[in-house]
């Protein structure tokens, strides 16, 4: 068998997000593995052809993204856009489910309701580990409120793409990923116009990483619990930001705050690809979702326990179509927002983005494969930082880089 080249640059670079695009455009081919320290990884099984290969190096985020603003709004962090405001579901339970303040899981509703889509392709909680994801579709509010909530452990929602759809040929769908597996699958549906027809809507979500499922044993040892006695977990949701839970099996609970869980243990377990992104906040989607946290004095995000607020970001025609019909539908709340609070609001977002650029150049001089990015602004985002700052991210990733 002779390795897939794109998988092969892949692999040397490190730089996979586990999205499963490779599994969905090469089925039975390539398969989707959980491997050390807890990341989904393709394993390829038999040879490509030449139109798997050119499909796969085409969409594989991890080899790179291109981004056309088409005359939106095109910041420099936050990529282009339409619209942008803050809001939250006016049903008070998926207002509580949601991670923030449920207006992903409300126009999710909204999308099957009136029909614009027969179903959502969404990613949920897995039974076994309870830590891991699975995907799944659902068709109605209740499913789709059963999946509300961040989930910080790796899933792959395309790799069963195909079969997903040959199994429904009469369903259109919503998508819902990370930013990463949106990319893939608009780059797909460039190549594929029955995606395009199939898929019709693509939703995303402000995203810091993809911690492994090691990190969420580390979570559950610093709540004195494990996988063996832990019955389900939560890692977000039931208000805002809403805390890690784990419900053993006598029925019990334990809880961690999100500044804990997040900040003190999963951060610390993201994967390298999520380092060097270019894209945490899902700029091939039409709708996008994030936190709307409020912040302190200084700027900084304050994490207590509220009613949750979303931002909600419009970046397509379509996106914005849609975000105005759930409000006037009356399903979401909104207000105006301003995007110059968004960098004191959203500060891992902001100092990735600036870092990047640095940080890529110190991954190349260290002779690693790098994502080729395009239209993504990363000069100028680079140029908001000190040159110190960008010079200490260039030399911090070269030492890690020749330590791999």
């Amino acid at each position: 068998m002779t390795p897939s080249p794109a998988l092969t640059r892949v692999t040397r670079g490190d730089l996979c997000a586990g999205c499963g695009a490779c599994a969905a455009l090469a089925p039975g081919k390539i398969t989707m593995q959980t491997q050390a320290p807890g990341f989904l990884r393709p394993v390829q099984s038999a040879a490509l052809s030449g139109d798997e290969e050119r499909n796969i190096t085409t969409a594989c985020p991890g080899l790179g993204q291109n981004v056309i603003a088409a005359g939106r709004q095109d910041d420099p962090l936050w990529g282009p856009y339409l619209t942008m405001q803050t809001g939250h579901a006016t049903d008070p339970s998926i207002r509580f489910a949601g991670a923030s303040g449920g207006a992903l899981s409300m126009i999710l509703a909204h999308l099957v309701t009136d029909k614009v889509v027969d179903a959502v392709i969404q990613i949920t909680a897995a039974a076994d580990p309870v830590t891991g994801n699975q995907t799944v579709i659902t068709t109605d509010r209740a499913g789709i409120t059963q999946a509300a909530g961040s989930r910080y452990a790796p899933s792959a929602p395309l790799s069963d793409l195909p079969t997903q759809l040959a199994d429904h040929p009469d369903k259109r769908f919503a998508f819902v990923g990370k930013p990463c597996d949106v990319a893939a699958l608009r780059a797909m549906q460039e190549r594929d116009e029955t995606l395009k027809t199939r898929i019709p809507v693509l939703v995303s979500f402000f995203c810091a990483g993809v911690p492994s499922l090691t990190g969420a044993e580390a979570v559950l040892a610093a709540l004195d619990t494990d996988l063996s006695t832990t019955a389900a977990f939560r890692y977000r949701g039931n208000g805002w930001p809403g805390q890690a839970t784990a419900t053993l099996h006598d029925g019990t609970t334990r809880t961690m705050s999100y500044h804990d869980s997040w900040g003190k243990i999963l951060s610390k377990h993201v994967q390298h690809r999520c380092k060097i992104c270019a894209d945490g906040t899902g700029v091939a989607a039409d709708i996008v979702c994030a936190d709307a946290w409020e912040s302190d004095a200084d700027g900084y995000p304050l994490f207590a326990e509220q009613p949750g607020t979303s931002l909600i970001v419009a970046r397509t025609a379509l996106g914005a179509q849609l975000v105005q019909a759930a409000k006037i539908m009356g399903r979401i709340e909104t207000s105006p927002f301003d995007v110059k609070t968004l960098t004191a609001i959203q500060p891992g977002q902001r100092e990735r983005r600036r870092a990047l650029r640095a940080r890529l150049i110190g991954r190349r001089l260290a002779g690693k494969p790098i994502p080729q990015y395009r239209g993504l602004q990363l000069r100028k985002a680079a140029q908001q930082n000190p040159m110190m700052r960008n010079l200490k991210n260039l030399l911090g990733m070269i030492r890690r880089s020749l330590k791999a």
